[in-house]
């Protein structure tokens, strides 16, 4: 399978082809296409084992397209280790879709380091998409430091449920000042013996920055997965909420841990945490429609993960 059978896979071969898109593909640590658009800046590095990429948004710039992401190894066995920057400019705006690809993974190790700077009455989503191999030969590391300026908006998806999720350890830190808004969501469906490890902490430290961490996770077989999420409030009228929702079944094993911490009078943050099986109700109204208890359960997994 080469980089081109991989972004069909993604279905991106087509967005790569428009010239009013802006992409970039790398396949293990090689560049292997970009395109940019005015006011758009992609800068990349290629090291021995791994590569850099800079990406900047110049002030006032809107990016009207979806930018297009694509990192993939072909190969069985690799590590993959890469290193972003990301600067979005004062009223700028981008809108990013990811996709990270590993369909013949035995032993690969995907690693990614970002530091994000979103500046004032700035927006920047950013939506990770994952496709992995059955046999879960696959540890995924992918870490970011996000700072957001005055009246900033970050809003990330990380989604990974097709094939195995291997071990995945997620952790993210998202530091608010006054007027920001950040939301983050995790999509992970683990099965066999997967490790589900997720860590995303939010600091409102700005009057009235608002901040919201969703998680949707399901456990079958001997999967495990811990959800471990903070939200600090430090100024007043800060607002912030932690929603966990775990689903497990057979020998699966499910942990949350939902913090709030609260260092100023005037600051309110809330939380929600609920683990167990597929409701009962839903299963028997679906098996009632034909549905076996498997396939019904995964359509009500994959309803939580929607």
């Amino acid at each position: 399978m080469d980089i081109n059978e991989l972004l069909k896979l993604a279905e991106e071969d087509k967005a790569l082809m428009d010239k009013d898109t802006a992409h970039l593909t790398i396949n293990l640590n090689k560049v292997v296409s970009k395109n940019i658009v005015p006011g758009l800046h992609v800068d990349t590095k290629e090291l021995k084992d791994s590569v850099e990429v800079k990406i900047k948004v110049d002030d006032g710039v809107v990016i009207e397209k979806k930018v297009h992401l694509c990192f993939g190894v072909t190969h069985e066995k690799a590590l993959q280790k890469i290193k972003m920057d990301i600067d979005i400019g004062k009223n700028a705006s981008i809108s990013v879709l990811s996709h990270c690809i590993f369909p013949k993974a035995v032993d690969v190790k995907h690693i990614m380091d970002a530091k994000i700077n979103v500046g004032e009455n700035a927006s920047y989503t950013y939506e990770e998409k994952h496709i992995h191999s059955v046999d879960g030969g696959i540890e995924v590391y992918p870490k970011a430091d996000v700072k957001l300026d005055k009246k900033a908006k970050f809003k990330t998806t990380f989604e990974l449920v097709e094939g195995r999720v291997g071990k995945l350890d997620i952790n993210y830190s998202v530091t608010g000042l006054k007027e920001s808004v950040m939301e983050l969501m995790s999509k992970v469906s683990g099965r066999g013996d997967d490790i589900i490890k997720i860590k995303e902490g939010g600091n409102l430290i700005g009057e009235k920055a608002r901040g919201v961490l969703t998680s949707r996770v399901a456990v079958r077989d001997n999967a495990k997965a811990e959800v471990y999420n903070i939200i600090k409030a430090t100024a007043p009228y800060a607002r912030g909420h932690v929603d966990c929702k775990e689903i497990i079944q057979g020998n699966g094993v499910a942990t949350a841990i939902p913090v709030v911490e609260v260092k100023h009078p005037k600051a309110h943050v809330t939380h929600e945490a609920a683990i167990g099986s597929v409701n009962s109700k839903q299963l028997q109204t679906l098996m009632a429609r034909g549905l076996s208890e498997d396939d019904a359960t995964d359509l009500i997994i994959e309803g939580l993960l929607s």
